[in-house]
């Protein structure tokens, strides 16, 4: 890590435990005010939002690593057990365009194979503090936004899931070199336990938004939320 980035790290620390340290004077159990806490924490947990998009360099590259250590075997993660794995039918998928894009026909798989690929080995973070390091493929999502058209001034790049899963991330994470539509793990296409047909490889984010077996993709000035975000968990979240 270099110093820049050790600063930044560390105001990003200082920054969180001085908004928590905010909230000790807080009463919770106000009789008139029975959401004080759920207030207090949500707010909290936006202006977090707001120091890390500050804090955050779209020219940053997130560590990358060598084939040696990659994780092995990979780790299967999801809000859900492996049986529940959805299966999507290649044949069939299609990626759903929607919101300030130009071209909204529907992408095949196909043609996500046809268009340029890129290749990186680095580190997915848990939330829950587990870390694996593996190898992914796919197409950049820059050139991908680009290319449909899409509005590179509006705030918010929305996907959706086969398995109902949603999320969402900004979009000067969106355009950042290392965020890539996947489509291969190790070398190998994807399987459904690990995002078959396509998922969002974002390694600059934790675990959480990088969701799997995508079937939309938007673009949008309206806040989208997502599936634990909208439970709580940080918007911005990265890693």
């Amino acid at each position: 890590m270099n110093k820049l980035s050790e600063r930044r790290a560390l105001l990003g620390r200082a920054l969180a435990f001085g908004a928590l340290g905010a909230l000790t004077g807080c009463d919770y159990d106000h009789p008139h005010h029975p959401d004080l806490a759920d207030r207090a924490l949500r707010a909290m947990s936006s202006w977090n939002d707001r120091v890390q998009a500050a804090l955050f360099d779209p020219a940053t590259l997130a560590p990358t690593y060598r084939p040696d250590q990659i994780t092995r075997p990979p780790r299967f993660n999801a809000y859900y057990d492996l049986d529940q794995v959805r299966v999507v039918d290649g044949a069939s998928w299609k990626l759903d365009l929607f919101g300030a894009v130009a071209e909204k026909r529907p992408w095949r798989l196909t043609e996500l194979r046809a268009a340029p690929q890129e290749n990186q080995i680095t580190r997915l973070i848990c939330v829950e503090g587990w870390r694996v390091i593996g190898q992914w493929g796919g197409v950049p999502l820059h050139w991908f936004l680009r290319r449909i058209g899409a509005d590179l001034r509006a705030r918010y790049v929305s996907v959706r899931c086969a398995d109902g899963y949603y999320s969402s991330i900004d979009m000067a994470s969106a355009l950042h070199p290392q965020t890539i539509l996947a489509l291969d793990f190790l070398g190998r296409p994807l399987t459904p336990p690990f995002g078959f047909p396509v998922r969002l490889r974002i390694p600059t984010k934790l675990g959480f938004k990088n969701p799997k077996s995508l079937v939309a993709l938007g673009v949008t000035n309206v806040d989208p939320g997502g599936y634990w975000e909208d439970q709580g968990y940080n918007w911005f979240s990265g890693s």
